[in-house]
């Protein structure tokens, strides 16, 4: 794989990096960013030389989980940018990874609850020392940002995923 290989298969931890701040200080999940994702993959594909096959699990996987996705939406369970960003990390991360990504999201997102639920006891006092976002982050009753971990679950899976595959091939590994 090609300096440039390696960089463009960079884009999707950044992509859902960027998600999780961004879902921390504003409770939003801007659309321009999923579509970057979206966007990224067919480059990032081709210069990392994954399979035809490869690239169809990948979006059959991504087509699944924006289907979850939006069923969650529905039910209420997340915001529509989490079943977005959900979707742009099936893409991403293909089949193999879709158990680990989604049971580290889980337990991610349970320790996260917990956490905020604990820190908006504790420190919601303290909150209005800080900037506006962390005064609405530690508001009693408030919303969770999920995206914390959607990012969290797809850093964990993103190295089983079919672009570090290719990158061990590359590597002679």
């Amino acid at each position: 794989m090609t300096f440039i290989g390696l960089v463009a298969i960079m884009i999707f931890p950044a992509i859902v990096i960027v998600a999780a701040l961004r879902d921390t200080t504003t409770m939003t999940i801007p659309n321009w960013l999923c579509a970057a994702g979206i966007a990224a993959f067919a480059p990032a594909a081709a210069l990392a030389h994954l399979s035809w096959g490869e690239i169809g699990l990948c979006l059959a996987v991504g087509l699944a989980c924006l289907a979850c996705g939006i069923g969650m939406f529905a039910a209420g369970w997340v915001g529509g940018g989490d079943a977005k960003l959900i979707a742009v990390c099936g893409l991403w991360l293909g089949w193999a990874p879709i158990a680990p990504f989604l049971v580290s999201t889980a337990i991610a997102g349970g320790a996260f609850t917990l956490l905020l639920m604990w820190s908006r006891e504790t420190a919601s006092p303290l909150a209005s020392l800080g900037p506006s976002w962390l005064a609405r982050l530690l508001k009693p009753g408030g919303d969770v940002p999920y995206g914390v971990a959607i990012a969290i679950g797809a850093l964990i899976a993103f190295p089983e995923s079919p672009f570090i595959a290719a990158l061990s091939r590359a590597s002679g590994g």
